[in-house]
């Protein structure tokens, strides 16, 4: 079965002011899981598109490829959007190791790197590049099995990285980064770095969801408020303007199995099974999660439509349930979260503006980026 779309309207008094025109982006990954476009309506509003992925190594050889394995020319994808919306490629992403640590190894390196990017977005017409690395300094995939220690020496080559980038790049091309939630991730991002970074970025795009893995023995939300409150002030704490910060949002459904030490009135904190293996950290195959454009895993469909239809609002206005007969905990943003969102955070903030992962999984209802879209437009709220 298809997602249905959740119950429940917006009741919000509105100044409207469009994203675009005063200055608050809206960036949105296409992605070539779900390479599907919104009605213009939506799309208008869309100020950044980034095309996710190129893996890095794509950038290793001395000669560049005939053609890089892009899921759609950049100038088919700017058909959907306005003529002055950004078009940028993403490199990188979640598993890609290999790449980065040989092209920030050394000076030489970065220098050949860098310029075989400079061919690509040149070549493809792209207005720039995405850095995606996850996650300079370790904490990567396989953290169990390469120690951090062994790492550190990424945590200045990054910055070093960016710079070269920038330097070949030009200041008329986008060089932007997506960067960890977690504190416990933020290995290269410290007070003496996001100072550096800051000065060679365009924009930061906090990912501010994934806050809850495998990693984790106890409950939480994926995508809370004060977690993501939380995650956007280490950033500012260690030196970045608020306005160059972005806040994101994940257009897709987490569940976790959880013992039956939990309530259905208080899931938070409640102890998971283990989730992955404590040697290769493998995932165990006790979580999963889906977007709003994926078919709902046969498995779970009985559970999540109990989760979409009683499902609560804790504290902070966060949304997830816990399925006490099948034991699982839920935790995805709703239209109504999302709303809270852009008025606190990314209106009482002053960020530069939000970004979600990712477009097409927000379809066919999209009211996930409707929500979004109307809450950049909206800097007056009575009710939600």
């Amino acid at each position: 079965m298809k997602i249905a779309t959740l119950l429940g309207t917006l009741s919000i008094a509105v100044s409207l002011v469009g994203a675009a025109a005063n200055g608050t982006k809206c960036v949105m990954y296409l992605t070539g899981q779900h390479v599907v476009f919104p009605p213009k309506n939506l799309a208008s509003s869309i100020t950044h598109v980034i095309m996710a992925f190129l893996r890095s190594d794509v950038f290793l050889p001395e000669e560049p490829p005939e053609e890089y394995p892009l899921f759609m020319p950049v100038e088919e994808v700017r058909t959907h959007f306005e003529s002055d919306t950004k078009v940028t490629v993403a490199i990188g992403g979640w598993g890609d190791n290999d790449g980065w640590q040989v092209a920030a190894r050394t000076r030489e390196s970065r220098k050949k790197w860098a310029e075989q990017v400079k061919v690509m977005v040149d070549r493809t017409g792209a207005d720039g590049i995405d850095i995606d690395w996850e996650y300079p300094g370790g904490n990567r995939d396989d953290y169990k099995e390469v120690h951090n220690s062994e790492r550190v020496w990424e945590i200045e080559a990054f910055v070093k990285l960016l710079q070269q980038l920038r330097r070949t790049l030009g200041k008329n091309k986008l060089l932007t980064v997506a960067t960890p939630g977690q504190e416990v991730d933020l290995i290269a991002y410290t007070h003496k770095t996001v100072p550096r970074i800051i000065q060679e970025v365009d924009f930061i795009n906090v990912m501010t969801y994934d806050l809850m893995t495998r990693r984790y023995n106890t409950t939480n939300h994926h995508s809370g408020i004060q977690q993501s409150r939380d995650s956007i002030q280490r950033y500012m704490d260690r030196g970045a303007p608020a306005e160059m910060l972005n806040l994101g949002l994940g257009y897709y459904v987490k569940w976790f199995y959880t013992t039956d030490e939990c309530s259905p009135e208080d899931p938070i904190g409640c102890p998971t099974l283990l989730l992955e293996d404590p040697k290769t950290g493998a995932d165990l195959g006790r979580t999963g999660g889906f977007s709003w454009h994926d078919e709902v895993p046969e498995d779970v469909v009985d559970s999540f439509a109990r989760a979409q239809a009683d499902g609560i609002y804790t504290e902070d206005g966060s949304y997830g349930y816990w399925d006490e007969k099948e034991l699982l905990w839920w935790t995805f943003d709703t239209p109504k979260s999302i709303a809270q969102k852009m008025y606190e955070l990314v209106h009482g903030m002053e960020l530069g503006g939000v970004f979600a992962w990712g477009l097409g999984e927000d379809a066919p209802a999209w009211s996930h980026l409707t929500a979004t879209v109307e809450g950049l437009e909206c800097e007056e709220k009575e009710e939600l």
